[in-house]
């Protein structure tokens, strides 16, 4: 585990993320990783985790812990998640820098 200065959590994503898992009683840890796929390459992924890995990457916003695997760091470095409501919905966004280009539902990208 690495505290990383390489990702963060917005206050809003924390708070959500909180209320989340108060409800699953479960640890408020947010994990988001990247897997191929999506219709733009790589794809955004978010679960609640039990436990924060020896190779996660460890950011912490009011109380709830984002945790990044060492491969997925690399293709989401310098990005900040935060929770979005808006009229067509709810969701988890991730602002990451090293996107070249991303498909308009914001949850995959190309680098």
């Amino acid at each position: 585990m690495t505290i990383s200065t390489d990702i963060s959590l917005s206050a809003t994503a924390a708070h959500r993320v909180a209320a989340i898992a108060a409800k699953q009683a479960k640890p408020a840890i947010l994990r988001l990783s990247v897997e191929g796929g999506g219709c733009s390459g790589f794809q955004y992924r978010f679960g609640l985790a039990d436990t924060v890995e020896a190779d996660d990457s460890v950011a912490e916003t009011d109380g709830v812990t984002l945790v990044v695997d060492s491969v997925s760091l690399d293709l989401v470095r310098g990005s900040e998640v935060d929770f979005i409501e808006s009229l067509g919905g709810a969701a988890f966004r991730v602002t990451n820098p090293q996107a070249a280009s991303g498909c308009g539902c914001g949850t995959s990208f190309a680098v």
